[in-house]
This record gives structure tokens, sequence and C-alpha cells, in this order.
């Protein structure tokens, strides 16, 4: 079986469920690093490592999600909910653009009692200061229909009217209902999750495409959810980047070991060699540590991420490293690679 995949991934060919599942049981760390990093340099011949700069905003954290897995939300009629000011949210764009940010990641908790309207004057607002808006992950997106009861198409049109930018892949856990019934069951499903992408790629819309693993879900499912994103991808080409990140289990209802750096890099590659029709591939050093980030850029990772200027649901869960933009660039550098500033668009920072 190995030669066979050897044969199809030097040659630029696809492989299919059945041979990735091998992969994942069967293949040794060093063998899918390399298969992996002849996928990267087919579609990324240069030794180039891409990073943004930009700031993860949490607009609120009242949720009625009540995921397992999140150690961020807090329910509506709990001590120590907040919702972010337009001030507070314009100190944060100031400081984000005074470090030469580029863009704002903005996502937040399902709110009950938050209308459309309130979302479509935040983006308006966040726009006035000329920054991208890389904001409001499906099940969001989701959510604003559910409260306006319009469709997703008409929610995602009054968002990019106000002036949204680009979409991010969060919510996107384990695409299987069987997994995300587990570990939350009042989230949009998986079907939902890739309506709302697919129906941003065709408004013009660019995504990233993430995955949550190490929880309650299958070696199976994992591959389940990589060939949904693959699917997707061919039909429209929306998606900019996919990104594995290990669940963290601390502070959540869910008790499991955290994922090995071990498993992580083969998730990684695993990825790498399967998304044949995914650009970019981002390393996680936000849950791994710059270590094991550099590490991925050996196991199919073309990307560093962001510098993080602000993040909140994976240091609730316990996980804090932090990196500046002259870390990342060092890090990269040390790994053997150049760094380059991008643009979510991965369109290169002169």
């Amino acid at each position: 079986m190995i030669k066979e995949i050897t044969d199809k991934v030097r040659s630029g060919s696809r492989i299919d469920e059945n041979e990735a599942l091998w992969l994942y049981e069967n293949a040794d760390l060093h063998t899918l690093g390399q298969l992996a990093s002849t996928r990267r340099y087919q579609k990324n011949p240069e030794p180039i490592v891409t990073y943004v700069i930009d700031r993860n905003v949490n607009y609120t954290n009242i949720c009625i999600s009540g995921c397992k897995f999140c150690a961020y939300y807090c329910g509506p009629d709990k001590e120590g909910g907040y919702v972010l000011s337009f001030d507070e949210l314009g100190r944060k764009i100031e400081e984000t653009k005074a470090l030469g940010g580029t863009q704002i990641l903005l996502q937040g908790g399902l709110h009950p009692e938050l209308g459309l309207d309130f979302y479509e004057e935040m983006v308006r607002f966040i726009k006035g200061y000329d920054i991208h808006l890389h904001g409001f992950s499906p099940p969001e997106i989701v959510h604003f229909s559910n409260i306006s009861g319009l469709s997703i198409e008409e929610v995602l049109k009054r968002l990019i009217d106000a002036g949204l930018d680009s979409i991010p892949g969060g919510g996107a856990e384990i695409l299987v209902d069987r997994v995300r019934e587990k570990i939350a069951p009042r989230k949009a499903t998986a079907s939902q999750w890739l309506s709302v992408m697919e129906t941003a790629h065709k408004l013009g819309l660019k995504t990233t495409a993430t995955m949550m693993f190490g929880h309650v879900e299958t070696v199976e499912d994992r591959v389940t959810h990589l060939s949904r994103l693959r699917e997707l991808q061919d039909r429209t080409g929306g998606f900019t980047a996919f990104i594995p990140w290990p669940f963290q289990p601390g502070n959540t209802a869910i008790d499991c070991r955290p994922a090995t750096a071990h498993e992580y890099l083969k998730v990684l590659a695993v990825s790498r060699i399967f998304l044949d029709n995914f650009q970019n591939i981002q390393a996680s050093w936000v849950t791994q540590g710059y270590k094991v980030a550099q590490m991925a850029l050996f196991f199919g990772a073309n990307d560093f991420g962001s510098t993080m200027i602000e993040e909140n649901v994976v240091a609730a869960a316990g996980v804090s490293h932090r990196l500046s933009e002259e870390d990342i660039r060092r890090h990269i550098r040390g790994a053997g690679f150049e760094p380059r500033q991008r643009l979510m668009d991965y369109t290169l920072v002169e």
C-alpha cells in the first residue's frame, strides 16, 4: 500500500479515503513527513513560511450553545457574561493597527438577545477603521439566521453589505453529526457548516477551514471531515487554508488526555497529503508551542498562523503560548525558512 500511495503523491495524484486511513494507522512519522513535504512543495515551491498580524476579538462570551469542549463561554443566566462596547472594540483595533495588524478575527458566543442589526452595526463600526474583517464562524451565521428568520444567503448578503470581508473556519470541530451530537448538540450541524461556507464562497467571500481533533472522534471521523472539506473545495475553491488543532481538555466537560505532539504531526501530515486542493496548511503554535510548530513546517505546514495579539478561548482551557511578530520571524528562520507577512488571502505584504 505504501508504494502505491507514495507513487500517487510524487506524481501529484489524489489519494482516497481508504488510503488516508491506512496512512493514519500504519505509516511511520518519518514517512508521513516526507510525503507531506512532497505535497507541500508541489503546492508551494518556495521555502517561504507566511504569517499574519491580527487580533482575535471575542465580542461576547454569552452563549446558548453550551459546547462540552468550551472553557470560555458563559450561559445567559450566569455571572461573568459580557458584550464588548464599541469604545472598547475601537481601542482594541487601534492597538492592533499600531502593531502592524492587518485584520481583526471577530468571533463570539451565540447570544440569545442580540439581533442581526447589532452585528451589522458592529461590522460597519470596525470597517470604519480601514482594516480587514475576518468574522463570524458558520455556527454564528446559522444563529443569526435563526434569530432573524432570514436565510443563510440573506444574512451573509447583509453582512457583506455592511463590510464583512471573509469568514473564519471555526465551529467545524469534526464534520460528523454523531460526534457533534456528543460534544455540541445545540450547535450547527455538519451540513449547516458546509452550507454556510458554500454560500459564502458563491457570494465571493474567501474562508478558512479548521478541524478540532483529539476528543470523542475516531480516526475514520477525521478522514470523513477531510473528505467533506475536499469535496466542497472541489466545487468552489473558496478555502484559502486549513488549520487542524488538538482539543485542549483543561476546564472543559470532556475528560481525555491532550493529543501528543506525535499525534498532532501525524494529523497535520495526513491532512496535507489528502487535501491536495488546499494551497495552504497552518501550523498551530497557539496549542502546541513554537518548537512543535517549527516541526510542523516539515510535516506539510507552510503558514505559521497569526501573532494572536489577543487570544481567549484556548487560554481559558489552560494553554497559553505567546509570540510576537519578531518571535515568529525568528522561529521560522530557525527552522530554515524565509518568513513573510501575508494578508488573509495569502498575498504577501511587501
